[in-house]
């Protein structure tokens, strides 16, 4: 690990073998959001009867609307949770939410650069401050990160996914950096749009989240010259983040009546990239046989 708080190398104890390792207090999902339903085998050997799973996660998780009081309560999600598939395999009362603010860079395998941050905010689906939320942040405190527990994490979900939605896909569009994208007035312009949107949708189903978009755009401008994760995955050609950190947005903006005009088309251009680069993805090892003349 590289890190401006010092840098250190990490020896943890690891098997491929989850069955070694039996029932835990705390599960951490470390994988993409589309990987969730196929991760059955690896989560099952690790849950006991009060096992909790922790998502740190980008975009809109599978358990958004898991007793979250009001119209659309237990509504199902498909673009995070196609056909149940998801809840299928993590259950969403055993859901600790969890908004991951570090900003990192993947250098090598073994690798990592930490650039900045180190808050991990946590919270209920069902809201207020549980106690396995209250022993797991005292955990992480001791660890030497910031883990506040959010009576409504919901709204820090929206916080970053006002970045996310954004940034990633422009990203992955330009090729361009955070501060690339703030410094040149067009595109900035259209990340303005795409937040006053997402906001929109937000307050649509229930959440304010208390930041403006001046500050969003301060603060992602400050992160300097990063990749975001999804033009690391396109550059590294791995299966883009998308139904998380925008489909499921605009699958939100569809169920609470939302224009969302600008997300849409955003949207459209970067599921177009994303079915090109798995498609070139699976076509790499192919050998062109040539045609007769």
């Amino acid at each position: 690990m590289n890190s401006p708080r010092g840098d250190f190398v990490a020896r943890p104890h690891a098997t491929d073998d989850p069955a070694e390792v039996g029932a835990v207090d705390y599960v951490f999902l470390g994988l993409k959001a589309h990987a969730y339903p196929s991760s059955g085998s690896l989560v099952a050997p690790l849950l006991g009867d009060r096992t909790a799973v922790v998502a740190g996660q980008n975009g809109i998780p599978w358990w958004y609307f898991h007793k979250l009081a009001g119209p659309y309560e237990g509504r199902r999600i498909e673009a995070v949770d196609p056909a149940g598939a998801t809840s299928k395999v993590l259950p969403p009362e055993r859901a600790v939410g969890c908004v991951v603010y570090p900003a990192t860079v993947i250098e090598a395998p073994g690798v990592i650069r930490h650039l900045e941050g180190t808050r991990f905010s946590i919270g209920e689906p069902a809201g207020g401050v549980s106690d396995r939320c209250t022993a797991l942040s005292e955990a992480m405190v001791a660890g030497g990160l910031k883990c506040p527990v959010e009576p409504n994490l919901r709204d820090d979900i929206w916080i970053k996914l006002m970045g996310n939605v954004a940034f990633n896909p422009i990203s992955a569009l330009t090729r361009a950096t955070m501060v690339e994208i703030c410094q040149h007035p067009p595109t900035r312009r259209l990340v303005t749009q795409l937040m006053e949107e997402t906001l929109d949708i937000a307050a649509r189903v229930g959440s304010t989240p208390d930041i403006s978009i001046e500050k969003r755009l301060r603060g992602a401008e400050g992160v300097g010259h990063h990749k975001t994760s999804m033009l690391q995955d396109l550059e590294a050609g791995k299966q883009l983040e998308l139904d998380a950190i925008v489909t499921a947005v605009v699958e939100m903006a569809d169920i609470s009546g939302a224009d969302a005009p600008t997300l849409r088309a955003v949207h459209a251009a970067t599921d177009l990239l994303s079915r090109r680069s798995t498609a070139g993805a699976d076509n790499a090892g192919t050998t062109q046989k040539p045609v007769p003349a």
